[in-house]
């Protein structure tokens, strides 16, 4: 299990840094309260620790590096391939591990924090689990993603690989499809099936479930291909051969397609603060939020994308990162940190990347943000997706 790796530090200002542009203000220098992420088997649930009862703006910071290695299982050791082709790329790949990954995640200036973090390693056999959820209207449903997503895709990718019934593409995006479904109506009814997440928000209570929702973005990462999963305005963005190739479209009320959509149902995108489903949500889709259906829904769209030789490293984030911080600069800030925390090869040993280097590219991406003077909870995950270190 990974420890944190920083304690009492202090959002700098990042203006004489190249990474962040002169006109950036200094951010404040804020008490950072330590807490461990623990990693558990698929099996169990990840308990999110309660948060302190002071009005004070309190901010988290949470770094995992990469999990155990004994708890990843070999690539070629798949009881059940979807199909002869899959199988073949799979032991082509037999050596490959847990990839190594790093998470921060902060309260920034808001009073509460409602963002959550999930990463599971070999999830499923030889695929590992990294979510980022950006809840709203109170931490519950966030928390309750960050619980049972992983849980519910392997229950549905199982299905599948029972089944053999379609190709591989189309199998998980129909898993994901039927995982978010699932997850949004647990979300909704929690109350009711006696399910009742840690509180994390103000309150520290459960509130009302139909006024409440959060965003999703999920990946699994595979041998061969990286599956991503979105709802919501949090965004995962792949760096290839030095370019930022980004892997989900923001859902938000003014994109055309989600425009005509709302539309369409019968409901309204009112700009209040920025366009707003019914001049209340700044997302067109979403998990929960019960009050806004059918205009705001939890179907996500789902890419399948290959995994190639000239891949980085894979972020994921809520929008505390991407609303002031491009694509372009972070994949540069994480390129960055990979390649000056490179190790030293000894003679017969297979090279591997410091945890520490996706660790700090996360928490620097971070402090750029804040420094940027970002106003929402902020959560980044980096995974190295680099296969000769």
């Amino acid at each position: 299990m990974a420890e944190v790796l920083c304690e009492g530090a202090e959002v700098a200002s990042l203006t004489t840094s190249a990474l962040c542009e002169a006109s950036s203000i200094p951010a404040t220098t804020r008490p950072i309260e330590i807490r461990r992420l623990k990693l558990l088997e698929r099996t169990r649930s990840t308990g999110s620790e309660t948060e302190p009862t002071s009005k004070r703006r309190k901010t988290r910071s949470s770094q995992v590096g990469r999990g155990e290695q004994s708890s990843c299982s070999l690539v070629g050791s798949d009881p059940n391939p979807v199909n002869p082709k899959e199988e073949d790329l799979d032991r082509l790949h037999a050596a490959v591990r847990c990839p190594r990954y790093g998470v921060t995640s902060v309260c920034g200036r808001r009073r509460d924090m409602e963002d959550a973090v999930s990463i599971r390693p070999d999830f499923v056999p030889n695929r590992h689990f990294f979510g980022v959820f950006d809840g709203h209207g109170c931490s519950h449903v966030a928390t309750t993603c960050q619980e049972r997503m992983h849980e519910l895709v392997a229950e549905e990718w199982e299905k599948k690989i029972e089944s053999k019934e379609s190709p591989m593409t189309d199998t998980w995006t129909e898993v994901m499809k039927q995982s978010f479904d699932r997850m949004d109506g647990e979300a909704v009814n929690w109350t009711g099936e006696g399910r009742v997440p840690v509180c994390r928000c103000q309150q520290g209570r459960p509130m009302r479930s139909e006024h409440v929702g959060s965003t999703a973005v999920v990946a699994v990462v595979g041998p061969t291909r990286i599956i991503v999963s979105n709802c919501g305005d949090s965004r995962a963005v792949l760096s290839r051969n030095g370019v930022a190739v980004p892997l989900s479209s923001d859902h938000k009320p003014d994109r055309p397609d989600e425009l005509e959509r709302i539309q369409s149902a019968g409901g309204r995108v009112i700009y209040w603060d920025g366009p707003r489903v019914l001049g209340v949500l700044a997302m067109s889709r979403a998990i929960g939020d019960s009050h806004l259906k059918p205009f705001v829904m939890a179907e996500p769209e789902v890419t399948v994308t290959d995994r190639e030789e000239g891949d980085e490293c894979l972020i994921l984030g809520s929008d505390g990162l991407w609303d002031v911080v491009t694509n372009e600069m972070a994949c540069e800030v994480v390129r960055t940190c990979l390649q000056s925390n490179e190790p030293v090869r000894g003679e017969g040993e297979v090279g591997r990347a410091s945890d520490k280097a996706c660790s700090d590219a996360a928490l620097l991406l971070t402090k750029l943000a804040l420094a940027r003077r970002s106003s929402d909870n902020v959560s980044v995950v980096v995974v190295d997706l680099r296969r000769n270190v």
